[in-house]
């Protein structure tokens, strides 16, 4: 027999009698001179046999004082890294934690079969990867994804952030972490305001005050309004992100797209038109700038809008391209009331028409009322 193996033949009968704070303070100093001294091979191969061994300690102290001794170090056997991360909690974190030794897929197994106390650990170390976040994205509870979220160090992606907004969304604590974000994408930017307006709609207080039906109504206004807010403030590489959330979400409807139209929200309504139609969006942009009646009518009609509201959308594109040479801030006024003049007055105006223009017309007065309210609240603070 070796040297090698008399000497943990030794450690490993004396470590039968000797005390568990004995035997913690040797699992320290054991776990260093491992990571710290130079050794011949078998001596390394004898002091791991013997860690590995005191994974098995009956005392938590002595576990302790081993992952104390080695969580932070790169050439830490793997072997004794996997199995502490599975003890109990206090020693389990300390390797978790800390340990450069992990790969992705073992703190995404650890997460998957952990505790929260396990997923709280992962989404606090000092670097989490996206694959590691998309895995705490989808199944962390509250405080496991505020965690993750507090981390600066914890890399999220686009994906992975929509997905923590669909499943806590409502969390307002949760919904603030994400909107404080300067980089939050806007399809998830929109759906954590449906989140907010759901959250007013539910109040005890606004419920016992309004009635449903109107509401309803005011939110949905409310929805629809900070929707287009958000599309005319949204980077241009972000815009077919949020066409592609929105038509999947049944929001690019008629009433919405003429909303934004009339708005000026012109990027974000040619992104809209490329999703509907999947026109090369330069030719789209074309189109909607310089073409003639029947080429935008056309492109309206193959974005799925039928003949008697297109007919509509094409006048509105032919008002703004007016309108946008002279207006500032009150496009959506100008050119939804050059519409009603026109469309009102005409004889047999297409119902489905006359619909879409008093929606319009009806935001249109719900704008110029903030506006006026917006005024007097600055005009209040300038006289005091």
């Amino acid at each position: 027999m070796s040297g090698h193996y008399v000497i943990i033949e030794a450690f490993l009968r004396w470590a039968e009698t000797a005390k568990a704070e004995g035997r913690a303070r040797a699992a320290n100093a054991l776990g260093r001179a491992y990571l710290q001294s130079v050794m011949p091979a078998g001596e390394r191969e004898a002091a791991e046999m013997a860690m590995t061994y005191l994974l098995d300690d009956p005392s938590p102290r002595v576990r302790l004082a081993l992952a104390e001794a080695v969580a932070r170090a790169p050439n830490t056997p793997r072997g004794i890294i996997l199995s502490l991360a599975e003890d109990q909690p206090e020693i389990a974190g300390q390797v978790i934690l800390l340990s450069p030794v992990f790969t992705d897929g073992d703190l995404i197994d650890l997460a998957l079969r952990g505790s929260d106390v396990t997923r709280v650990l992962i989404a606090s170390r000092g670097q989490v990867s996206r694959p590691v976040s998309a895995a705490l994205a989808e199944i962390g509870g509250e405080t496991e994804i505020l965690c993750l979220l507090e981390n600066d160090a914890a890399s999220l992606s686009r994906v992975s952030l929509k997905r923590i907004a669909e499943r806590l969304g409502d969390h307002a604590e949760i919904r603030g972490l994400l909107l404080a974000r300067d980089t939050l994408p806007s399809d998830v930017r929109h759906l954590l305001m449906r989140h907010v307006c759901a959250a007013l709609s539910s109040s005890s207080l606004i419920q016992a005050t309004i009635d449903a039906g109107r509401l309803q109504h005011i939110t949905r206004e409310a929805s629809e309004t900070a929707t287009v807010s958000i599309a005319g403030s949204v980077q241009q590489d972000d815009i077919p992100h949020l066409a592609e959330h929105l038509r999947q979400s049944g929001w690019l409807t008629p009433a919405f797209l003429m909303h934004a139209l009339c708005s000026g929200k012109v990027d974000f309504f040619a992104g809209a038109i490329t999703n509907l139609s999947g026109c090369d969006e330069r030719r789209v942009r074309s189109i909607l700038s310089t073409g003639r009646v029947y080429a935008v009518r056309a492109l309206y009609e193959s974005a799925g809008l039928p003949r008697d509201i297109s007919v509509v959308f094409v006048e509105a594109t032919l008002i703004w391209r007016e309108a946008s040479q002279t207006s500032g801030g009150g496009m959506l006024d100008n050119v939804s009331v050059r519409l009603m003049r026109k469309f009102h007055v005409a004889e047999r105006s297409p119902a489905a028409a006359i619909q879409l223009l008093d929606m319009v017309e009806k935001i249109a007065n719900a704008e110029r009322r903030q506006t006026a309210r917006s005024f007097a609240a600055l005009a209040a603070l300038a006289a005091a």
